[in-house]
């Protein structure tokens, strides 16, 4: 019996699973680390911090591997989208790692909106107008920090950051690179338009590589430390998107996976490039014959812990002197208000909002309030803006394909009401696989296939396991038919002030 391992670097955590090659978990550690967030536009990671998660997270699973049975094949990478760290000639960070979620370069993404040059970009690299861009981040860098574009030799994401501190090799595989609006998605190569428009060169990139494509050569002291020989290969693996959209196993047509972590997001698999006309949906390149498209959401699980925390913090208290889970008690209030929180709206855009509107400026609000409203209709109210924003999201997509089934998982999937909230609101089935942690198990599905034990992606339908169902309730349609009408209508209209609002912020904001 012999290993393999799933990693997970995401926007709070990294997540490792150790696991066996007919997909049984083995082990499974979580290291958390800060989002840096000086002002309300800035989050910001420490590279070298997220490096050492890295590395104490193999270490940990790889401590549960019984050398007896067998050895660790490999090691595969699912890792956050859109990140851009900066290197000096030496390799040294010029930059932290500025995440997806970092909003500095909303200006730089207006303006080419608005002249029509971000649409074009679109087309040609399938990354829709907005601030979490790479290629709108460099050219926020080039005009505000001169000082650190001059000085900075290579351009990478987290990924290839981290796997430089591995193997002192620069490389990316084509389905990140192809999230950060500098890489082509129908010549498959760095995008030459982009790079004259940031002024940076193809010897600043990394070198381009395949998803299944194997790393070797890992550094004696790293390997010592992990606890695994200096031979095992990490496989380069794909974006968090797309691994969870495997480990969720939609990997046919029209199967929908919609997850919810601390974003979120809708996307399903198509056999070649679908650009949207009006740019609403990402288009971006797994592998052979699998492009995934889609729309990601800023706005998931992060505004359910903005309620717990700073609408029912005696609650979160409470809860942890009694051990229990402070979201378990929130979903029990909101359970007891109805299905459409009595006419209360809650526009969850507590981070700016991608999908679909793809605007940096938009700005949460609650709509609808009166007196008859308490706490339990503003969490209830909020779980369900979360979701009436993922409905959006599909309606954009359901113009580009037609939805057979949809499959969901995130951390919003262990809450029986947002299940069935989900089922609701988009009047579908929604399947639930039991599988542990989508991301990494799709990664060790592309390990599966690199390493020549799987042909293609569909081994992934035997590690899943079981699939629980949950149908839409009648009773609800008719609250939620006649409000998701207001809440897009309303959304509208919001939309016209949200860049006053933010420009006030931004004036009463610490500075850089």
């Amino acid at each position: 019996m012999d290993y393999l391992i799933g990693i997970d670097v995401g926007t709070t955590s990294t997540k490792a699973v150790l696991y066996n090659t007919d997909g049984e978990i083995f082990g499974y550690a979580n290291k958390l680390y800060p989002l840096i967030q000086d002002n309300p536009d800035m989050a910001e990671e420490d590279p070298d911090v997220i490096f050492d998660a890295s590395v104490e997270a193999l270490k940990e699973v790889t401590a549960k591997a019984d050398p007896k049975e067998g050895k660790i094949l490999g090691v595969s990478w699912s890792t956050q989208q859109h990140s851009l760290v900066g290197m000096d000639a030496d390799y040294k960070p010029t930059t932290r790692a500025i995440t997806w979620a970092d909003n500095r370069s909303e200006k730089v993404a207006s303006r080419m909106a608005a002249d029509g040059s971000g649409l074009e970009l679109y087309k040609r690299t399938g990354l829709p107008t907005h601030p979490m861009g790479v290629v709108y981040k460099l050219l926020w860098i080039k005009e505000q920090h001169p000082d650190t574009y001059k000085k900075t030799q290579y351009w990478v994401g987290l990924k290839e950051y981290l796997l430089y501190r591995y193997f002192g090799q620069l490389k990316e595989e084509t389905n990140m690179a192809s999230t950060t609006g500098l890489f082509n998605i129908h010549t498959m190569d760095w995008d030459e338009e982009s790079m004259k428009l940031t002024g940076i060169t193809r010897d600043q990139l990394p070198e381009l590589v395949d998803t299944t494509y194997q790393m070797k050569g890992l550094h004696p002291e790293i390997a010592k430390k992990i606890g695994f020989s200096a031979d095992t290969p990490f496989i380069m693996g794909g974006t968090d998107g797309a691994l969870s959209e495997i480990g969720l196993g939609a990997i046919n047509k029209g199967e929908v996976a919609v997850t919810i972590g601390t974003s979120g997001a809708v996307r399903t698999f198509v056999d070649k490039p679908q650009i949207d006309p009006k740019g609403r949906i990402y288009c971006y390149p797994v592998m052979q014959g699998k492009w995934i498209i889609g729309g990601p959401v800023n706005n998931g699980g992060i505004v359910f812990r903005w309620v717990r925390d700073n609408l029912f913090a005696p609650e979160k208290e409470q809860a942890k002197k009694e051990g229990k889970d402070p979201y378990d008690l929130l979903t029990e209030i909101a359970s007891k208000v109805p299905a459409g929180s009595d006419g209360l709206i809650f526009h969850p855009f507590l981070g700016g909002e991608r999908a679909p509107i793809w605007d940096g400026n938009a700005r949460a609000s609650y709509f609808g309030l009166t007196r008859q409203h308490n706490r339990s209709h503003m969490v209830r109210a909020a779980l369900e803006g979360i979701v009436y924003n993922l409905y959006t999201v599909e309606l954009a997509l359901k113009e580009a394909m037609e939805p057979t089934a949809i499959l969901a998982a995130g951390g919003f999937a262990r809450s029986p009401l947002w299940r069935q909230m989900l089922a609701d609101i988009f009047e579908e089935p929604v399947t639930i696989p039991e599988a542990f942690e989508s991301g990494c198990l799709g990664a060790m599905v592309i390990a599966q296939i690199s390493l020549g034990l799987a042909d293609d992606l569909s081994v992934v339908k035997k590690f899943i396991g079981k699939m629980n169902t949950y149908e839409p309730n009648p009773e609800t349609f008719e609250n939620y038919r006649e409000i998701m009408p207001i809440y897009i209508r309303l959304g509208r209209k919001l939309q016209t002030e949200y860049n006053s609002i933010a420009e006030y912020q931004r004036k009463r904001a610490p500075k850089e």
